[in-house]
């Protein structure tokens, strides 16, 4: 498996209330995507970004970080499993168009991994 990206995701109550102190003052001013649950905020030149979360739309538990993996993602998948590290969140193609998982790394830490199949 190699990671493209890793982005933070922070947990914040409402998405639209954090949106200015991370746009605004932070200067992360392009809203990549919005999908009222979670959005991704970056700098103009793509130097910085998070991701804003309220509470994952289908997994049990939230992820503190998003790693990008490409089309890679069932050999990650098939990688953690066969290292035994606990599944959170089952290899799902979500109804937004990634192909995830989510892996609980042996620190504690949740971790979606996740990528377009076709990328």
């Amino acid at each position: 498996m190699e990671a493209t990206r890793i982005t933070v995701n922070l947990r914040v109550p409402d998405i639209a209330a954090a949106r200015d102190f991370y746009t605004g003052y932070l200067g992360l001013s392009v809203e990549d995507f919005n999908l009222g649950w979670v959005a991704r905020y970056r700098s103009p030149h793509g130097g910085a970004e998070l991701q804003l979360l309220t509470r994952d739309a289908t997994a049990p538990q939230d992820p503190v970080a998003s790693v990008r993996v490409g089309a890679g993602v069932d050999d990650a998948y098939a990688e953690a499993r066969r290292r035994g590290y606990e599944i959170v969140h089952p290899l799902t193609d979500e109804p937004w168009g990634l192909r995830r998982f989510f892996v609980r790394a042996p620190d504690g830490n949740i971790l979606n991994i996740a990528g377009h199949p076709d990328a």
